[in-house]
């Protein structure tokens, strides 16, 4: 798309699926959005006014790619890496909307994290920082070592991305070369493993306080590090959403955090108490903001933009969940090389992806990516799109919900 005269550049970083909310919510506030990254596939570039491929983990590359194009604004996609070069471009050209790339290396990464919880008393897994394999063998096995079952991750990837629950040193030690694999840092985490329901909780900060939240109850398929779907309203009560607010104005107060989102997912144990086991200053990915957008009526993305732009947000209403909805992720149960019940072996063909007659009234939009004929190589992390879907009670929507996965499927073969 041709630029107006008139108009202010905005550099996105990602340009995904996951970024399509973002993108048009810029646009709508005036911007002239230009994407980025690696994926020449994103489907979120081709909503975009203009793309230079280019990847958005590069901090230097982004520089450079902001001055080129003389951009007034950056704002983050939905990934840890884009966040973290979106803070060092803002820092270095004094665009206004993100905290220091400091401050964000303290939100980011895992490790860090766990420590400015413990400083600040928020319940945070016991972690144990690893560098090498001395170590990780005293954090198994040393006199205080963890007990197990026991997760091993990155300090720095998302989305389920290298992380492993290990019940034995066997499975511990083939989960810490998986890890050490991944991580582009000198070391990973191993923390004690928490008992409880999972669940996500999104708040928008304006001059430290929580001036909106949103919380769900997430649902894991295959891959039980990865969420792929998310309902609401939050089975969490209010007691335990308080403390959330709580935690969330003491790490704004504690870091001086400027306004904007902060994305939170936590395990809630028996007794009430949230622990939380991943932080963000970005969009969730899959739509997430979207979903929240359905559930409350408020404009999220266009919040997150106007955030990220050094905008005022401080007209955005605390509005709880109005109805009853499910952000659902279409996944596999297999792939190719997989052997079936009867013995055969699948070719990891996707055919179709249908939805069953109870569940047709239910969807508000269907977002399908999926093409007959392509394979599947890894079911863990291949998804066919995404489906909203909003119910006329709490009971349907738990009832749909627990059985998601065979009213909508992928037809495989």
């Amino acid at each position: 798309m041709e630029q107006s005269n008139q108009q202010k550049k905005l550099l996105l970083l990602g340009g995904s699926h996951a970024e399509i909310p973002l993108i048009k919510a810029a646009q709508e506030l005036g911007w002239y959005v230009i994407t980025t990254g690696n994926n020449r596939d994103g489907l979120g570039h081709p909503h975009a006014d203009k793309t230079v491929f280019e990847d958005f983990s590069n901090k230097e590359a982004m520089l450079e790619l902001a001055r080129s194009e003389g951009v007034q604004a950056v704002c983050s996609g939905c990934n840890d890496f884009a966040l973290l070069s979106t803070v060092y471009v803002c820092e270095k050209l004094g665009l206004l909307g993100h905290d220091s790339y400091a401050t964000s290396l303290e939100i980011h990464h895992k490790d860090k994290y766990r420590a400015l919880a413990t400083r600040l008393g928020i319940p945070t897994p016991r972690t144990v920082v690893i560098r090498n394999t001395a170590e990780f063998e005293a954090a198994i096995t040393g006199n205080n070592a963890l007990s197990f079952p026991i997760i091993v991750k990155p300090v720095d990837l998302t989305g389920g991305k290298g992380i492993h629950r290990a019940c034995t040193p066997e499975e511990a030690y083939e989960a810490y070369r998986d890890a050490t694999s991944r991580t582009r840092q000198d070391h990973i985490v191993v923390e004690e493993f928490v008992e409880g329901t999972n669940h996500g909780f999104s708040a928008m900060l304006v001059k430290g306080k929580v001036a909106f939240a949103f919380a769900d109850n997430e649902q894991y398929y295959i891959n039980k590090y990865m969420v792929s779907g998310a309902n609401s309203p939050s089975t969490s009560n209010g007691e335990t959403l308080a403390k959330l607010r709580d935690y969330s104005e003491r790490i704004a107060r504690e870091l001086n955090l400027v306004d904007g989102i902060l994305h939170i997912q936590y395990i809630e144990r028996a007794d009430g108490t949230p622990v939380i086991i991943e932080i963000c200053r970005r969009s969730p990915g899959d739509l997430y903001i979207k979903f929240v957008k359905y559930s409350t009526g408020v404009d999220y993305p266009k919040f997150i933009v106007m955030a990220e732009t050094g905008m005022d947000i401080s007209s955005i209403v605390d509005v709880p969940t109005q109805g009853f909805w499910l952000r659902h992720c279409i996944m596999a149960d297999c792939q190719a090389g997989d052997s079936s019940k009867c013995g055969a072996t699948i070719k990891g063909i996707v055919r179709d992806v249908t939805f069953a007659p109870e569940i047709q009234g239910n969807i508000i939009e269907k977002f399908l990516w999926y093409k007959p004929g392509e394979f599947i190589t890894d079911k863990l992390t291949y998804k066919a799109g995404i489906v909203f879907f909003k119910f006329n009670s709490l009971a349907e929507m738990q009832d749909k919900t627990a059985r998601m996965t065979e009213l909508a499927r992928i037809i495989v073969e």
